[in-house]
């Protein structure tokens, strides 16, 4: 499942990203805000987000939007089994999930239109993980991080 939420700084972009998404009938779960609510905080969506990815982030992925989307990442990144990854073009969509196996996907929505909005979530969720020993490592160190915590 996907699950996807923004603070008022991502409303707008990702009312229209929820549209697009119905459009390619991508399967996914609104965890809000569903009204537009001036001087929300970012936390308090990442983390519905994060919860939800952490219960099995293999299969769950999560995007989130705001501003920066730099806070949302922060927020999510708080979450055992969460790697997530601030994402401004298609090229790094693809690093994140191929090299790093991100599963939230944060988007600034400040400095990215609809256009390259839809253009990297659809390269982001076609991405599939790589298999490479090496990528594969690596996420492996960072999953015994996470006991150590």
């Amino acid at each position: 499942m996907i699950y996807i939420a923004s603070d008022h700084g991502g409303f707008k972009l990702k009312q229209q990203l929820l549209t697009v998404l119905r459009k390619q009938n991508v399967e996914f779960k609104d965890l809000g805000p569903t009204k537009y609510k001036d001087g929300d905080d970012y936390p308090d969506y990442a983390v519905k987000v994060a919860k939800q990815v952490s219960k099995n982030p293999v299969t769950n992925l999560g995007i989130l939007l705001c501003r920066s989307g730099q806070g949302v990442c922060i927020v999510a990144n708080k979450f055992s089994g969460v790697r997530a990854a601030l994402v401004w073009n298609t090229e790094q969509a693809v690093l994140s999930r191929n090299d790093d196996m991100a599963n939230v996907l944060c988007l600034p929505s400040d400095f990215i239109n609809l256009k390259q909005a839809t253009a990297i979530v659809k390269t982001w969720l076609d991405t599939p993980f790589s298999t490479d020993t090496r990528h594969m490592r690596r996420v492996q160190k960072i999953t015994r991080l996470e006991k150590f915590l």
